[in-house]
C-alpha cells in the first residue's frame, strides 16, 4: 500500500474521495496514485469507507471507476450525472475524457 495511506495518529488518509453513496466514480486526492495500489477511499456524505485496486496511474484530481462501467452507462459523481460512458471501463481504471463525455453536446 502507498505510504500516503497512513499517518502517525492511527488514522488513514484517503487516496480517493467519493461524495455520495450513489457515485460510481471517485476522485484521486493524492499525488502519485500508482497502478496496483490498494486504494483506500471515503464517501464524504456519510463517512463510510471503501477500497478499490487502482489499475492505472491516476493523476491527482482525476477519477477512478468504483464499479465496472459499460458504454452507454451514466457516470455519477456528487450523486449527479456527469456524463455518458463511451467506452467500457473496468473497476479501478482511469475515468477521464477518453472514456466519458458530457451529455450537453
Amino acid at each position: 500500500m502507498s505510504s500516503h495511506a497512513a499517518s502517525g495518529e492511527g488514522h488513514r488518509k484517503p487516496h480517493l474521495l467519493a461524495h455520495s453513496p450513489q457515485d460510481n466514480v471517485a476522485v484521486a486526492v493524492i499525488e502519485g496514485l500508482s497502478a496496483n495500489t490498494d486504494a483506500f477511499g471515503v464517501i464524504t456524505e456519510n463517512d463510510t469507507t471503501f477500497a478499490v485496486q487502482v489499475r492505472h496511474d491516476i493523476p491527482i484530481g482525476h477519477k477512478v471507476a468504483l464499479t465496472d462501467l459499460k458504454a452507454g452507462d451514466t457516470a455519477i459523481k456528487y450523486g449527479q450525472d456527469i456524463g455518458k460512458v463511451i467506452q467500457d471501463v473496468a473497476k479501478g481504471e482511469h475515468v477521464h475524457v477518453h472514456n466519458v463525455k458530457t451529455k450537453r453536446w
